[in-house]
C-alpha cells in the first residue's frame, strides 16, 4: 500500500492534459468577456446610427 502511494504522487502522465485543460478554460473565459464588453459597445454604435437617421442628419 505503501508503495502504491509512492506510485501515484510520482506519476505525472495526467499533468499535461490538466495543464491543458486549464489553459482552454482561462482561454475560454476570456473570450466571453472580451465578447462581452465588444457586443454592448457594437450595439450603442448601432443605437447611434438609428438615432441619426430617425433624426435625419
Amino acid at each position: 500500500m505503501k508503495q502504491l502511494l509512492k506510485n501515484l504522487m510520482m506519476e505525472e502522465s495526467g499533468q499535461d492534459l490538466i495543464e491543458y485543460a486549464l489553459v482552454a478554460a482561462l482561454i475560454g473565459l476570456g473570450s466571453v468577456a472580451a465578447i462581452g464588453s465588444i457586443g454592448s459597445g457594437i450595439s450603442t454604435e448601432f443605437n447611434n446610427i438609428n438615432n441619426q437617421f430617425s433624426t435625419g442628419v
